[in-house]
């Protein structure tokens, strides 16, 4: 007759420290949730034109008088001299908008493509201008949207699915090459999944849904450092501090640089701190990278393809720390133990 032996203290998940333990769970679950909804909402609540840089041309004492009026914290007017000018700085992105002074007519120019939001704030701006002067008002978009998708919808919502972009293969691509010696198989796979992936969406999004125009080469191009900027950092971030390190990365870009990209909005309609933030992060980067393929023949991709490739090279140089470490730790690299003469 056997003797059941109970199992030894706390192991069955009822010993004394289970109710502080349990308590310690549920509150930084609780604060996750919590996170998430900040980090969702407070863009949206906060949300609205912020320093927005719009322009102004016509006759130059009521230009300037509307520049004094406007200036604050929604806008940031600039006097042009002429129309082309206006109107090159909204082609080069140097400016949301801008509005053409006459005595009989306000001729309002936008770019909706480039910023949405501030496209419809824009326009009801020069609406009650031209409606305090009892004069019409027209508005020319320079940059519009496709006619297949007029609101941007397909565009907007890239974000998320460019996040999870880069996740799903760091995960899949450490679970079935782990450790030291899949590192390089690894980062085959990401550069090839980022080219492919890049490649997919770019057609999906340009000739599935209608939502991009541009070269589809370059666009395809530009997607695909934003997918490698994800995919590689957090591979890196596997590499050197484990499964951890790529849970902490993938919080922060689905926690922060989703909400924070301005894809669907646009760059001016969160506070500039914020915005600022967002740009710097792989999904504002992308974002802004896309728009200026896409829709402005390249004008303003400078900036983010430098911070695309800073997150790429932050990634690189976290695998080679981590090969570095991997050869330092395989057997066989210890020094061999000097032999004992014998006589």
């Amino acid at each position: 007759m056997s003797e059941h032996t109970p199992p030894p203290a706390g192991t069955d998940g009822n010993g004394p420290g289970t109710p502080r333990k349990l308590a310690a769970v549920l509150l930084g679950l609780t604060a996750v949730v919590v996170l998430m909804l900040c980090a969702f909402a407070l863009p949206g609540v906060n949300g609205g034109p912020h320093r927005v840089p719009v322009g102004v041309t016509g006759p130059q004492p009521a230009a300037q008088a509307l520049q004094e009026k406007l200036d604050g914290p929604e806008w940031d007017v600039t006097v042009y001299d002429g129309l082309p000018a206006l109107t090159s700085a909204v082609e080069e992105r140097q400016i949301a908008g801008g509005l053409a002074l006459s005595a009989d007519r306000i001729d309002l120019y936008t770019a909706t493509a480039g910023a949405p939001a501030a496209t419809g704030a824009l326009t009801a701006l020069g609406d009650s201008v031209a409606g305090r002067q009892r004069i019409p008002a027209a508005v020319h978009d320079l940059a519009p949207h496709p006619e297949d998708d007029p609101r941007g919808a397909g565009f907007a919502a890239a974000g998320l699915p460019l996040v999870f972009g880069g996740i799903f293969p760091a995960v899949v691509l450490t679970r079935l090459f782990p450790g030291h010696a899949g590192l390089r198989t690894r980062f085959a796979g990401v550069v090839l999944f980022s080219l492919l992936a890049g490649a997919a969406v770019t057609a999906f999004l340009q000739y599935g849904t209608g939502s991009l125009d541009g070269s589809y080469g370059v666009t395809a191009l530009a997607l695909s450092l934003g997918m490698a900027a994800l995919s590689m950092t957090f591979i890196g971030l596997e590499a050197v501090a484990g499964f951890t390190g790529l849970g902490a990365g993938a919080a922060v870009m689905m926690l922060l640089g989703n909400p924070l990209s301005g894809l669907g909005t646009g760059p001016y309609w969160l506070p500039s701190g914020w915005a600022a933030f967002g740009r710097l992060l792989p999904p504002g980067a992308s974002g802004s990278l896309l728009r200026a393929n896409a829709f402005f023949d390249g004008a303003g991709a400078t900036g983010p393809v430098l911070v695309l490739a800073g997150w790429v090279a932050l990634g690189l140089v976290l695998l080679l720390i981590a090969d570095r470490r991997g050869r330092g730790t395989r057997p066989g690299t210890a020094a061999a133990e000097p032999r004992t003469a014998t006589a």
